[in-house]
């Protein structure tokens, strides 16, 4: 018989959060769109104008990915592609007006999700979770950026 996963810290973290996914796709089943087409939708209204390649880096998707989320997005006419001014290769994601009522669905739903997952737990003992968090975050994005090394000066002899 095999003995159940540890209780760390990074598993519990990454269960909450695929709960989450999940619980909040079951959620948003009246909309008729996938976690990827909402969270798409979400981060574009928040940034619209970006490129493709920019939105996948923030979303942390392959491009390709994205590429197709987008595609199907387009086809149901929330999001258009139009061209950069001074690059023929990039595109630039913005939402039609259709997507917006969509986009507003969204933020309800996202919050229902929240206090269904943190139901029992006190105004203070949130506060504190998002302290650690937010602690434990910015501990991870120093560390990140303290390890992209940056090229080695060349000496004038070689």
């Amino acid at each position: 018989m095999s003995s159940p996963p540890p209780t760390t810290f990074c598993f519990l973290l990454h269960d909450a959060a695929r709960l989450m996914r999940k619980r909040f796709e079951q959620n948003a089943r009246e909309l008729g769109l996938t976690r990827a087409q909402t969270q798409a939708l979400a981060y574009l209204a928040r940034n619209e104008g970006v490129s493709q390649c920019v939105l996948a880096d923030m979303l942390d998707l392959e491009p390709i990915t994205l590429g197709r989320t987008i595609d199907r997005l387009q086809a149901l006419g929330l999001v258009e592609r139009r061209p950069h001014e001074t690059d023929w290769r990039v595109w630039l994601l913005f939402l039609t007006e259709a997507a917006w009522p969509v986009v507003e669905a969204i933020a309800p739903i996202s919050e229902a999700t929240r206090q269904e997952a943190l139901a029992g737990v006190s105004e203070e003992d949130r506060a504190t979770l998002m302290r650690v968090l937010e602690t434990a975050r910015a501990n991870l994005i120093e560390k990140m950026s303290c390890s992209v090394k940056k090229p080695k000066a060349r000496s004038a002899s070689g």
